[in-house]
């Protein structure tokens, strides 16, 4: 028996553990592995900004609580590791969104901007903010609302710490330089101003968002008047 074997692997010219289906073979599989994990590493870079806006185009289709990290890598012809090099969730991808936000609010201004009053320097600003949300609105209230939601408690404290950051950014880009008692109560003040025009905002469909401009305008002289009496 082992000589007719013999004489059939040299007719054809296999080994005897050919008689295995070589694709099935144990050895193989961490063959495929390597071979997987080489094309892997051959794949283009991809930057954070282009899954930044991968991200936000499909959620626009598809809402930001339906997207998935996988069809973000598919779409941009990558891999889930490389979106994990740069996002390690998708929560990490809505912060840059709102990182960006904030940067297009602390943009270089012209000189003249410092000679506004105090009010039309935290109009224009926070203004700027929303402008730079607009265009992604209601994905932008989507990832608001899925930090706030119940079954996310550890989104919930960054969350509050995040709202004092930008009222602190906003007090340095309208050069709101009042110290003290002062200092504190616009803080108080400011922070539930944003908080009143972000909601609001969320639902204005208006055109270039002059409903909320409106909104914003007249609680803001209604602060302002507060503040005047308060510290004459």
């Amino acid at each position: 028996m082992a000589a007719v074997e013999c004489c059939a692997l040299a007719q054809t010219g296999k080994r005897k553990y050919d008689f295995y289906e070589f694709e099935d073979y144990p050895g193989n599989v961490q063959l495929d592995m390597a071979s997987r994990s080489k094309k892997s590493r051959k794949q283009p870079k991809v930057s954070a900004e282009k899954i930044l806006a991968a991200a936000l185009n499909r959620a626009e289709v598809e809402g930001w609580q339906n997207i998935r990290l996988h069809d973000i890598a598919d779409d941009l012809g990558t891999s889930l590791p490389i979106v994990k090099e740069h996002f390690r969730d998708q929560d990490a991808i809505a912060n840059a969104w709102f990182r960006n936000s904030l940067d297009a609010m602390l943009a270089p201004t012209e000189k003249a901007f410092r000679d506004l009053p105090p009010k039309e320097r935290l109009f224009l600003v926070i203004m700027r903010w929303l402008d730079a949300m607009a265009v992604h609105r209601r994905v932008t209230v989507q990832m608001i609302r899925t930090k706030l939601y119940l079954g996310h408690p550890h989104h919930w404290v960054p969350l509050v710490f995040n709202l004092s950051r930008l009222v602190h950014w906003i007090r340095e880009a309208a050069f709101l330089d009042s110290q003290g008692r002062q200092r504190q109560f616009e803080e108080i003040g400011l922070t539930t101003l944003v908080v009143a025009t972000l909601g609001y905002w969320a639902t204005d469909q208006s055109e270039g968002q002059d409903r909320t401009r409106q909104f914003f305008s007249k609680r803001l002289e209604t602060g302002d008047r507060v503040m005047s009496r308060l510290f004459r």
